[in-house]
């Protein structure tokens, strides 16, 4: 990017709205810049739960709107990205003295019937003295519900939406922090800093999108000059992995004494993970970690359900995303709505910002085809809708039917283990062929540094997308972060900082 150049719109926030809206507004014609001041979904986006859902719970809090929105996006999402959203049943004990099971029975049938459901099947009861589902659980349980929902690679699917974008036009900028912005009568100008360089630019801008995340309100208040006119509140919502706890694929929710409930979900083929807590926040967001007080709270969470107490001592990863929700006068952080408000400053005489409050993964898209309609009266030459028809790279698979995409590449690509062939496949989808172009047996991968990670997805992540460090490839574009020892890691960290001293022209051979 020159410095100085104009653009549409400056996107602020390289989560999953950021990388939305900058995806939806690249596709209408318009002209974006996004600037992420850390690599893409460092923060909340990346601190999920994985889910695509609907929101069992938010019907107990009379939220039908935003259960039939998530829905929606649910079915939509299913097709638009199959490689890395998947169907994932779940497994909902009953606990009489919790909740009755009528209310239990009421509340599946509206997440069944809110909205049109195609592809997932739907609600019903089981018995745990037939149902695989019942052997890891307390005997004293015999009966429960199972129902559908999806999960996701959450920071792969806003890596996704930024590669969208860029792929039609958009430029994105990450480890880019915007440090001050000068409102005019027509254009924003932006200084933007690198974190990398430490170098500035400038960028003149016909309207900024703040889609900070939990720091909306400092940008606000701070670069902007803007004051908000509603409020978010942090929340921390905490996670724990461990080895697998059971050997089938449905997932679990619990429900706790405190009117909580709490997941375990298969994960990664050889973990299970565990979550959520809700915990008041106030700190800095970028230092956000999990307590020994949420590690107990989650194990004795679901040590209530399992046959086998689950310890402290089990974990084998752990992380913790503080959620920007919207302020509302309610005590429980858990009752806190995830919807989102959209607040547009457009004042006559002066460039106009908007800015994004709350929201969750599942409705990202939603949210940003309606920052577009709020933004349409500002660009007059802006293409109608378009993200709910196209899918997100390495999604365009025959028919959304991920098993027989994957059956046949396999076939195809045979000479691959077939583990590696799977997570290649539920990773990168159609974008494989890109990954593999030239390559034919497994010594053209390249350098193994531990478990499956070959030295030619370390550079497809580098080339395709903006992974710099040890923590975006393990961590973000991947999860192999479990599975490679400190030897690995080191040496993977010293290959990334050799190729960062191979001189640009060198290293475009290489790639």
């Amino acid at each position: 990017m020159a410095s100085g150049e104009i653009v549409d719109l400056l996107v602020v926030g390289g989560g999953v709205n950021g990388a939305g809206i900058a995806r939806d507004a690249a596709g209408r014609g318009l002209s974006v810049l996004l600037c992420e001041q850390d690599d893409l979904a460092s923060h909340t986006s990346s601190a999920s739960t994985k889910l695509i859902h609907g929101g069992l719970r938010y019907l107990e809090h009379y939220e039908f709107s935003l259960v039939r929105k998530a829905l929606q996006e649910r079915e939509l999402l299913l097709r638009l990205a199959p490689h890395i959203i998947a169907p994932l049943r779940f497994v909902m004990p009953h606990v009489s003295s919790l909740r009755p099971a009528w209310m239990i029975r009421a509340g599946l049938f509206l997440y069944d019937h809110l909205s049109k459901r195609e592809l997932l099947p739907g609600s019903r009861g089981i018995d745990f003295r037939k149902h695989v589902a019942g052997a890891p659980l307390k005997k004293t349980l015999s009966k429960g519900f199972v129902y559908s929902d999806a999960s996701v690679q959450d920071a792969r699917l806003v890596v996704l939406n930024a590669m969208d974008a860029k792929e039609r036009g958009a430029t994105i900028l990450t480890r880019t922090r915007m440090i001050q912005a000068r409102q005019g009568s027509q254009y924003w100008d932006a200084t933007l800093l690198s974190t990398e360089t430490g170098e500035t630019s400038e960028v003149r801008a016909r309207c900024i999108v703040n889609a900070a995340g939990p720091w909306v309100a400092s940008l606000l208040n701070g670069a902007l000059n803007t004051p908000a006119q509603h409020h978010i509140r942090l929340v921390k919502g905490s996670h724990i992995v461990t080895k697998r706890l059971f050997d089938h694929d449905h997932a679990y929710i619990f429900q706790n004494p405190d009117k909580r409930i709490v997941f375990a979900i298969p994960y990664e083929d050889d973990f299970t993970l565990i979550g959520t807590t809700d915990v008041e926040y106030s700190a800095d967001p970028t230092k956000v970690g999990i307590s020994e007080e949420e590690t107990a709270y989650l194990c004795e969470s679901v040590s209530r359900y399992f046959e086998k107490a689950v310890t402290p001592q089990q974990v084998v990863w752990s992380y913790a995303g503080v959620r920007p929700l919207l302020e509302e006068e309610v005590a429980n952080p858990s009752a806190v709505t995830r919807d989102y408000k959209l607040e547009l400053r457009n004042e006559p005489g002066l460039a106009p910002v908007l800015s994004v409050f709350g929201g969750k993964i599942t409705t990202y898209r939603r949210l940003a085809e309606e920052v577009m309609e709020h933004l349409q009266p500002l660009f007059g030459y802006m293409k109608s809708h378009w993200t709910a028809h196209e899918a997100l790279p390495g999604g365009d698979i025959a028919n959304a039917d991920f098993a027989e995409f994957l059956r046949i590449f396999q076939q195809r690509h045979a000479w691959l283990p077939a583990s590696l062939a799977t997570r290649y496949a539920r990773a990168y989808g159609t974008r494989t062929a890109r990954l593999l172009d030239g390559i034919h047996d497994v010594a053209a991968l390249g350098e193994l540094f531990g478990a499956d990670l070959y030295e030619a997805e370390v550079r497809y992540l580098m080339r395709n997308e903006w992974a710099l460090t040890v923590e975006d490839i393990l961590w973000r574009r991947s999860k192999l972060g479990l599975r490679l020892d400190a030897v690995a890691v080191d040496r993977l960290r010293t290959w990334l900082q050799e190729q960062a001293q191979v001189p640009a022209p060198v290293a475009a051979m290489l790639a």
